[in-house]
């Protein structure tokens, strides 16, 4: 840092500090600052060892000012509250997505809005340019939000496939569908033939892929689709429990059940723990994300498992190349089948 004039306070190092440390115009560390653009290697290494060497830091307000862009990005979950603390999913998302945009120099803002009236209000922020792009997180069919940010030109990209706005937002997914088969292929090869499911959400992506993928399996193999096998859960861990109730009393006979998330299938677990079932001798059970709650399980589960840091890392790359001016991209992500000991 550098001394003031008033007293021995160090007052932080400018941009005319870098430039004369660098040897170089106070434009062309502007240029270096904004991309280095028409910069010469040469300069542009001279003004990087500066900025190290004087401790330099970007005056992002005043930058703002110049370039239009607030240099921050918002992580959007339109989930209530309590859904961000108890799914252990959405904090691995935003842990890899933090950590792809530090690499940027990039803050993240967390915004949660599970309500209309939080929807409206922080739609209204986005959208005033606090902003320069959003990572949406659990789209629901019907929530107007992915259409709002659209239509007003924000730079968006979603975790899953919006449902009903196809190719007009970017996203990046898991192959859910693919996911779902092989879990029921792998309950299907240890001579299981009653699989219930606990689905998902059935107005999210994740939910209607994964139900599908087991209803195509089961229908390969010859085995009729039974209603009574299928149940809907919302991904919280109440939801497994009492999913699983249901299907006890409906199908007795069941003997594995595929949820469609980790935390669901802890609730599965407890309810048939409570019911005198034996995982896996009575029923085996799988789960789906490879989530810190697929370990935390008694016993632990075998499982999907959802690549969380490609995932986040893509969302980055993806919403950075949209912000930059390119068109909407969609990238769908292979998962993979981790056995353990719950089948």
């Amino acid at each position: 840092m550098t001394m003031s004039n008033t007293g021995g306070r160090r007052r932080p190092p400018t941009i005319h500090d870098v430039a004369r440390e660098a040897g170089v115009s106070r434009g062309t560390v502007s240029r270096v600052l904004n991309g280095g653009h028409y910069v010469s290697p040469t300069a542009q290494d001279a003004v990087n060892a500066a900025i190290r060497k004087t401790g330099y830091v970007v005056n992002r307000h005043a930058r703002s000012l110049i370039t239009g862009r607030s240099d921050s990005v918002g992580f959007l979950l339109t989930e209530p509250q309590e859904r961000f603390f108890e799914d252990p999913n959405f904090n691995v998302l935003l842990r890899g997505c933090t950590q792809a945009l530090a690499a940027h120099d990039i803050p993240l803002l967390l915004m949660i809005a599970g309500t209309d009236d939080e929807r409206r209000r922080i739609t209204r922020y986005i959208t005033a340019g606090h902003v320069d792009g959003v990572l949406l997180v659990s789209s629901h069919s019907g929530d107007p939000v992915a259409q709002e940010l659209r239509e007003a030109g924000v730079p968006l990209v979603a975790c899953g496939k919006p449902i009903g706005l196809g190719s007009k937002v970017s996203y990046v997914a898991a192959d859910d569908r693919d996911g779902a088969c092989d879990m029921v292929r792998h309950l299907l090869s240890l001579g299981r033939r009653r699989i219930g499911v606990v689905t998902g959400p059935l107005d999210t992506p994740g939910g209607v892929d994964r139900l599908a993928g087991y209803k195509e399996v089961l229908t390969g193999a010859g085995i009729a689709i039974d209603d009574r096998l299928i149940v809907s859960g919302d991904y919280t861990k109440a939801s497994g429990e009492a999913g699983a109730e249901r299907l006890l009393d409906r199908a007795p006979d069941m003997d594995a059940v595929f949820v469609a998330s980790d935390l669901m299938a802890q609730g599965v677990l407890t309810a048939l723990h409570r019911a005198g079932r034996r995982v896996p001798e009575d029923i085996a059970v799988g789960g789906f994300d490879d989530s810190p709650a697929a370990v935390a399980a008694s016993p632990e589960l075998t499982t999907i498992r959802q690549p969380w840091d490609r995932i986040s890392a893509e969302m980055v790359r993806v919403l950075l190349a949209r912000i930059g001016g390119e068109e909407a991209a969609a990238v769908i992500l292979p998962t993979e089948l981790v056995k353990r000991e719950s089948t």
